[in-house]
């Protein structure tokens, strides 16, 4: 009767974990951030932002509703895509744009590549569905974005395994050139799109107000009170894994992300949604 008892005991374990894991691998969180600068214009106060990263051609309910249902509520005026909307280990091009013609209906989308996107022969496919879809691709370029007369500048960067040779703590010279050239003849408060946090400083010495990057998948695996795990380009315990990190006037948002890949689980690590906020410092 006993061992019965222990028997029952560990499936229900067992189910309550798989439970957890389940949910936590395919119920979206959304985080929200409120970024201040007295650089940002007055008439961007209250302006928001929408950010999608390392998707991972994921399926979020059927046709992507529930991810498309929770920006949505979001009420985004721009959603940002910080790359690997697609997985080089498992390719479904189609799937990423699916959700792209849903999210175009909502707001102006923008876009940068990630490491998978660089992976992938069929890229040029991708990157023709997303432009016929009305997505700006911004591969080292940059557009203005205007609100009640004032501007702000938006750019973005390729991801830098596009550039052949390239590894992680390298070129840092032709990265600094890259941004800079986006950013060339940029108004006002400048805000970056691009895949890699592990690049900060080269944002920093780059002068951006704000970037948004992916990469990281929040560490894969979080610990309460230690943060992430483990991150591409980082390795253990990585110091830029989720949140908001400031250094000297720059602000970076690090999505956690939304698909998986190498890793297929998560732990204590929901995929999220981004929602941030811009708020001019001196009148908030």
């Amino acid at each position: 009767m006993k061992k019965s008892k222990k028997l029952i005991c560990a499936a229900v374990a067992c189910a309550a974990l798989s439970s957890m894991i389940l949910w936590g691998n395919n119920s979206i969180g959304i985080s929200k951030y409120t970024v201040k600068n007295s650089s940002i214009p007055a008439a961007f106060s209250g302006f928001r932002i929408v950010q999608v990263s390392d998707f991972h051609n994921t399926l979020f309910g059927k046709d992507h509703s529930s991810l498309i249902s929770l920006i949505e509520k979001c009420n985004a005026d721009i959603i940002v895509i910080t790359g690997d909307l697609i997985d080089s280990r498992r390719t479904d091009i189609d799937c990423a744009l699916s959700f792209i013609e849903a999210a175009t209906q909502l707001a102006p989308v923008y876009y940068v590549t990630g490491n998978h996107e660089a992976r992938v022969a069929d890229y040029p496919r991708l990157k023709t569905g997303l432009e016929a879809a009305g997505v700006t691709v911004l591969d080292g370029k940059s557009v203005p974005l205007t609100r009640n007369g004032a501007q702000i500048t938006l750019a973005g960067m390729g991801d830098p395994n596009f550039i052949e040779g390239y590894h992680s703590g390298g070129f840092v010279e032709e990265l600094e050139e890259k941004i800079l050239s986006a950013l060339d003849g940029a108004k006002g408060y400048s805000i970056l799109l691009s895949h890699r946090p592990e690049l900060f400083d080269i944002y920093v010495s780059c002068g951006v107000g704000l970037v948004f990057t992916g990469h990281a998948h929040g560490g894969q695996f979080r610990l309460p009170f230690v943060g992430g795990v483990f991150a591409p380009s980082q390795g253990p315990f990585p110091e830029y894994d989720a949140g908001v990190f400031s250094k000297d006037g720059t602000d970076m948002v690090v999505s956690r992300g939304l698909g998986n890949s190498v890793f297929p689980l998560r732990l204590n690590n929901r995929p999220e949604l981004v929602c941030v906020t811009l708020e001019n410092s001196e009148t908030v």
